[in-house]
């Protein structure tokens, strides 16, 4: 009887320690991860004057990155704009006049909305399909081949890369930015009663170009987050088949944990440190 009762109060201890065994390894993991794209990033950075070689490769990627990506983001783009001029219709009514719906659509969108929504969506397609790629090119030792042909994989393989999504980011947050802010004007216009006239002129009520040049700059750090997580979970991959599914996991994981961190960051350097907002 003693020792069923103490395997009977074991258990229960054993299954929490299992889970925080978990957590921790799950943490460890992603410490781990960002400390190899560290170490990456220094590589990509000298590899950086072999440039001029890999521009054909570099176009290639801007287009898998940026113009691949462009369907999905506008979508997205579009709805997010619609949803929130309802949301702040319903928030500011009764309490705000109409004419600030406008400012609150334009603010939302370019310093925090476009950057940060356009970075997870590309984010989980990209860094997926990044370490997926170079996941397999490792467990099926094609890296190696390149190696042993005295051809640099950061050079070919991850500086390409990462350069394209420095690049494109800002480019896809712009065309995020413009296809919300529509969207937030035409159901401004047709369902809450909002003319053009008075949604432009809130707009402009409280323009600053420091809010937009802060959210392009949010998305120039979210572009090189996701390759560069996409990357170094490609390159470290092991197990065949299975390693490369996990680490198309990882990647995603690590790139949407390390952009919201980052946004919280470079919020409060820009709009309170340099912008002094």
């Amino acid at each position: 009887m003693r020792n069923s009762s103490a395997i009977a109060h074991a258990k229960p201890r054993g299954l929490l320690g299992g889970s925080f065994s978990t957590v921790g390894r799950g943490a460890l993991d992603l410490i781990t991860e960002i400390g190899a794209a560290g170490l990456l990033l220094w590589r990509i950075l000298l590899a950086m004057r072999k440039l001029p070689r890999s521009m054909p490769l570099l176009i290639e990627q801007m287009r898998r990155i940026g113009v691949e990506s462009l369907p999905l983001v506008m979508i997205t783009s579009i709805f997010t704009g619609a949803v929130t001029a309802v949301q702040a219709a319903y928030q500011l009514k009764e309490f705000v006049p109409k004419i600030y719906l406008g400012t609150a659509i334009y603010k939302s969108v370019v310093i925090e909305l476009g950057p940060v929504l356009t970075a997870l969506v590309v984010g989980g397609r990209v860094s997926a399909s990044i370490a997926a790629e170079l996941g397999t090119m490792r467990v099926t030792e094609q890296i190696d081949a390149m190696d042993a042909m005295a051809i640099e994989p950061v050079r070919y393989l991850v500086m390409p890369r990462m350069l394209a999504g420095l690049i494109m980011l800002p480019i896809l947050t712009v065309f995020a930015d413009v296809l919300a802010i529509g969207g937030g004007f035409v159901v401004a216009n047709l369902s809450l009663d909002v003319s053009p006239k008075t949604f432009i002129a809130g707009m402009k009520l409280f323009f600053f170009a420091h809010d937009v040049l802060g959210g392009l700059f949010k998305a120039f750090v979210f572009g090189g987050i996701i390759a560069l997580m996409g990357c170094t979970a490609g390159l470290r991959t092991v197990g065949g088949a299975v390693g490369v599914g996990r680490a198309a996991t990882r990647a995603v994981v690590a790139s949407c944990v390390l952009i919201l961190v980052s946004d919280y960051v470079l919020a409060t350097l820009l709009f309170k440190v340099i912008f002094g907002e």
